[in-house]
């Protein structure tokens, strides 16, 4: 099952949230047109690393199931472009999307 909501920001921005029911897992993700958070399935090396071309915004949060939680989830983990917008590691999920608008 999917689920897609909206989501409000703190700043009145609204953000788009993606649960992916998977077996024994769950992905989510939150985006904006710029770039995106996600659970600790992202794979942040590899857009650091092996698409560095494509010059990702994102962050990576760990240990959370909801969409609730990734928003205020601290960010263990970014991409070399997040950090260029000032999106930092330990930045709360909420934040980083504020700053990716």
């Amino acid at each position: 099952m999917m689920r897609v909501v909206p989501i409000v920001l703190e700043n009145g921005a609204t953000v788009i949230g993606v649960e992916v029911k998977l077996p024994k897992t769950t992905l989510i993700a939150v985006m904006t047109d710029k770039g995106y958070i996600m659970c600790g399935a992202l794979d942040v090396g590899l857009l650091n690393e092996r698409l560095a071309e494509r010059k990702i915004i994102a962050g990576r949060a760990v240990g959370v199931r909801t969409l609730e939680e990734l928003m205020a989830a601290p960010l263990e983990s970014i991409t070399g472009e997040a950090a260029a917008l000032g999106i930092s590691t330990g930045m709360t999920g909420a934040k980083a999307l504020e700053l990716m608008l």
